[in-house]
């Protein structure tokens, strides 16, 4: 049984943010984007069993960077998502475009 009052997900971000496009639902889903970005730095860290200090210092980095990046607090730069993944995590980025 549906209830009247259910609405979406999608309903609930056009109603808060607007329609997808718009600047605030724009600006939304970037963030939203980020902090899922930080998870998976989080995430791919502690598989590898480096604190952030040790992330860090093994990527030319600082604690608080890396603290920000996983808090999706701080935009990060392609170079820098680079060493964290590449040169931190050894693994490779493969980008999609969809």
């Amino acid at each position: 049984m549906i209830m009247k009052d259910t609405m979406t997900f999608e309903e609930h971000l056009t109603e808060r943010y607007g329609k997808y496009g718009t600047e605030k639902r724009t600006e939304f889903e970037i963030k939203a984007k980020s902090y899922a970005i930080g998870e998976i730095i989080r995430e791919a860290r502690k598989e590898a069993h480096l604190t952030q200090e040790e992330l860090a210092t093994k990527t030319g980095t600082r604690k608080s960077l890396i603290s920000k990046l996983e808090n999706g607090r701080s935009d990060i730069q392609l170079s820098t998502l680079y060493r964290l993944i590449e040169i931190g995590f050894g693994k490779q980025i493969n980008f999609t475009i969809s």
